[in-house]
């Protein structure tokens, strides 16, 4: 083992011993390099005034070389700020803004110790982070039923891990926070559980509730308290379009001194907030009792960062930093979040008419860009087949009943007629039996 990774065990082990047996086992060997190309060329950086001929770019008349074809499309931009390579950690300007923007968006983190958010190339590669730090073969990976099918292959088709799943909602239908529970607790033999607390959740749309939230967090605490080491991850990544009375902060902010035995790792980002799908800028942060903890934790992150894709990409951090610096981006925002209730609101009030109820129900949803049919007369795969050839309407099947629908893809006005075709569809299969 490298002697700085040996050294960021040791502070782990010291600052929280539940945490180091959090680490997978590339978590505790991985570390970032103090030494080499990236040390050196940042030494270079501060000193060599006269020549610097350490680090892998291009210069021309003392600025990125770079071709005009390109600068001419980015010509708002300083092409210090556009070519050159980001730090592997990301721009800090852009952590420091997306900090901030943070803690506006969730005051409960005023008095809470978390780390400065480190950039991602959006958040599956913050996710496969996380699973590289802290998942290991056989390890228990916990998600609802109803979940983004990318979890499979991030935790277990890439790291081994095994996925332990629950239904999201009760006879209520409101969150299962007692499956959870049940969920967590049967991994007391393992002594580890990663748990994935997806809202607003893909692909149903649903947020819990605030009590709802509480119970959540009673459950984790159960399988804390009951001696299991658990990662909390927050995927946040349809944070801010809460439509209904919700949770409207991620539990993040809640798990950050919930118990020794949590670990909170927030992982979130501007694709869908900022909609920049294309830019591909996330962020994983930390939340954890001291400092030292969170750097270390850092550190290991970055090393992961280092190794994988060496640095996300410059430009689109640099927009991204841009609108969020920008006097007219919380206007702007809040425009966006407008267009995207109403979709929200027309579609519930389209679905509360009545008027399909004997082709489908739907799964309680106030969040997000999605909600999901329950089809009651028809196959879903079927059906999302049958829509795109004789309709020319596309959607996800899931399972046997269930119909995933992105209202956020379709302008309000044009929400009756695609309902309308998707009840044909569902007429047209009828007969057909």
């Amino acid at each position: 083992m490298h002697s700085l990774a040996s050294h960021l065990n040791q502070t782990i082990q010291r600052e929280n011993p539940h945490v180091f047996h959090m680490l997978s086992h590339v978590g505790k060997l991985i570390y970032f390099p103090k030494e080499g190309i990236l040390s050196q060329s940042a030494e270079a950086k501060a000193k060599a005034k006269k020549y610097n001929a350490t680090i892998g770019i291009a210069l021309e008349d003392g600025q990125p070389m770079h071709l005009k074809v390109i600068q001419d499309t980015l010509s708002a931009y300083n092409p210090k700020d556009i070519y050159e390579y980001a730090p592997p950690a990301g721009k800090p300007e852009l952590r420091a803004a997306w900090r901030k923007k943070i803690l506006e968006e969730q005051p409960s983190l005023a008095n809470k110790t978390y780390g400065t958010p480190i950039v991602t190339n959006a958040l599956t590669h913050g996710l496969s982070v996380v699973a590289d730090l802290f998942a290991d073969v056989g390890d228990s990976v916990i998600i609802p039923d109803k979940n983004w099918e990318n979890y499979e292959l991030t935790f277990s088709i890439r790291r081994g891990a095994q996925m332990v799943y629950y239904p999201l909602y009760n006879e209520n239908m409101k969150f299962n926070a007692e499956g959870l529970r049940e969920a967590i607790l049967a991994q007391k033999g393992k002594g580890k559980a990663i748990v994935v607390l997806n809202f607003p959740n893909n692909p149903t749309g649903y947020t819990p509730g605030v009590e709802e939230g509480k119970q959540i967090l009673e459950a984790l605490k159960a399988g804390a308290d009951a001696g299991i080491n658990i990662v909390a991850v927050t995927d946040d990544a349809y944070f801010g379009l809460f439509f209904e009375d919700s949770m409207h902060e991620s539990l993040f902010a809640s798990l950050c001194d919930l118990h020794p035995r949590i670990l909170p790792v927030k992982v979130d980002g501007a694709t869908k907030e900022e909609y920049v799908w294309g830019f591909r800028v996330g962020f994983i942060t930390y939340g954890g009792a001291s400092n030292d903890l969170l750097s270390a934790l850092e550190q290991k992150t970055v090393g992961i960062i280092r190794a994988t894709i060496s640095s996300g990409p410059h430009p689109s951090q640099t927009f991204v930093l841009k609108a969020l610096t920008s006097p007219e981006f919380h206007q702007q925002k809040m425009e966006k979040f407008e267009i995207m209730k109403g979709r929200a609101n027309r579609v519930k009030a389209i679905l509360d008419s009545g008027k399909y109820n004997d082709a489908w129900s739907y799964y309680p949803f106030n969040s997000g860009y999605f909600m999901c049919l329950k089809l009651s007369t028809v196959d879903a795969e079927s059906l999302r087949t049958h829509l795109l050839e004789e309709y020319g309407v596309g959607s996800i099947a899931l399972g046997q009943t269930d119909l995933r629908i992105a209202f956020s893809c379709i302008e309000e006005a044009d929400l009756d007629d695609l309902f309308e075709l998707v009840y044909k569809g569902v007429k047209d299969l009828e007969q057909k039996k």
